[in-house]
């Protein structure tokens, strides 16, 4: 089993970017596909974006599409989560997550969950 730990939260004004990291253990990094959760306070965790193994395909939640990249770096065991244009509506704690079903939106197809990394947007 794969450990995660998020960093790069914070706080940002409205309209601006973020990048948040994952960085994971063991050697086995490279053979899990990924995800980004979010929860906002006082709501359930959402689906944030996914990847593959090998980087080449994500996808994501209609929410962030078009201002929200999920990258990873097999070499330094590491998912990215590249967050440009954020709103007040963006304000959650972010978990990194490793998936276990392709092109699920379910939290219970994912697993490994980090502690989280808070991102606050001030508008």
């Amino acid at each position: 089993q794969v450990q995660l730990v998020e960093s790069g939260g914070g706080l940002v004004q409205a309209g601006g970017s973020l990048r948040l990291s994952c960085a994971a253990s063991g050697r086995t990094f490279g053979t899990y596909r990924m995800g980004w959760f979010r929860q906002p306070p006082g709501k359930e965790r959402e689906f944030v974006a996914a990847i593959t193994w090998g980087g080449g395909v994500a996808y994501y939640a209609d929410s962030v599409k078009g201002r929200f990249t999920i990258t990873r770096d097999n070499a330094k065991n590491t998912v990215y989560l590249q967050m440009n244009s954020l709103n007040a509506e963006d304000t959650a704690v972010y978990y990194c997550c490793t998936s276990s079903k392709w092109l699920s939106h379910d939290p219970a197809d994912f697993g490994s969950w980090g502690q989280g990394t808070q991102v606050t947007v001030s508008s």
